[in-house]
């Protein structure tokens, strides 16, 4: 890849292998790549222990989610998702085991794939993207078992509710929609930027980040990034951050944020803005804590960069790995 492309790369997604050693990263250009972070963090790391093992195209366009489920790595590119072997990735080998498509109404729609998680209660993947509607795959059977539509506009960010067997998703549209996984129907659906203390009109309506933790949501994009109680859906704490947010995750006792700024936010549950870490990206699109090893636990961080920040720890920048 020569320097022009590099300059304009964007990392959109991330996501740790199941033994936590590995870093797969989506690019713009469809490509993935995967790092070691056993060797990147080994005490004799060198300038190559922060290139990638291995670099592939996956997908046409580019990379927006990427997902590891029991031993294999999941990614989604425009309107169709496919799955590797971590195993056979490790050992340098890229070929897919399957890949995917949604039943799309017509066959010239290509809409892209924004989000997917992973349903444990009944090992389904959840997909939310462009065509406005949520695609259940049954990861089992290998098919496309049900569609809940109800969103006018495209669909950003897909989050479960396990214990409750609840299904979110946000959207371009303005609304988070609550599903229940059993029936497929739309249980409530917030219209974020109807709140006033969330409003922001002049960044827009749109939702482009949520997720869950038991009672609890984190939503925010055109809106202020807010914390919502589930029980009453109501908003109970709103983020002054500057910007739209892309991605924010609950950690221990507070919330980390990224978006628009080179920086992570860390936010204190009760509203405060506690500090803004430094980035190597301007702007940021992808934050994922490594919880699948303790030897290699790190926050890595990805944006408008070919760079991915590591943090060891959280209050500082330890060091980047390049494309």
């Amino acid at each position: 890849m020569g320097p022009v492309e590099l300059l304009h790369m964007s990392v959109f997604s991330q996501s740790f292998s199941p033994c936590g050693r590995f870093l797969a990263a989506g690019n713009n250009y469809g490509e993935i790549a995967i790092f070691s972070l056993s060797a990147a963090l080994s005490p004799d790391a060198t300038g190559l222990s922060q290139k990638p093992v291995l670099t592939f195209t996956a997908h046409e366009g580019p990379v927006f989610s990427l997902l590891s489920a029991d031993c294999h790595l999941l990614s989604a590119g425009n309107g169709e998702i496919s799955a590797w072997s971590w195993a056979e990735l490790i050992k340098k080998n890229a070929k897919p085991l399957w890949t995917k498509r949604p039943n799309y109404k017509s066959s010239l729609e290509i809409p892209e794939i924004n989000s997917m998680i992973i349903n444990p209660g009944d090992n389904s993947l959840i997909v939310g993207g462009g065509d406005n509607n949520i695609h259940i795959l049954d990861l089992e059977h290998g098919v496309f078992k049900s569609v809940l539509q109800g969103h006018s506009d495209y669909i950003h960010c897909v989050s479960v509710r396990e214990r409750e067997a609840e299904i979110l998703s946000g959207g371009e549209d303005g609304a988070v929609r609550i599903w229940d996984s059993r029936t497929g129907q739309c249980a409530h659906c917030i219209e974020v930027y109807k709140y006033e203390s969330c409003a922001r009109p002049q960044y827009g309506k749109w939702i482009s980040c949520l997720t869950t933790d038991s009672d609890w949501m984190l939503c925010g994009g055109g809106p202020s990034l807010s914390l919502w109680h589930l029980r009453s859906l109501s908003p109970t704490s709103i983020f002054p951050l500057t910007g739209c947010q892309r991605q924010a995750t609950f950690y221990q006792d507070m919330i980390l944020a990224v978006g628009e700024g080179p920086f992570v936010s860390h936010c204190l549950l009760g509203g405060e803005v506690k500090a803004q870490i430094p980035c190597t990206p301007q702007s940021l699109n992808t934050l994922q804590l490594n919880t699948n090893s303790t030897e290699h636990r790190v926050l890595t961080v990805g944006g408008s960069s070919d760079h991915i920040d590591v943090f060891t720890n959280l209050s500082y920048k330890a060091f980047s790995l390049r494309f």
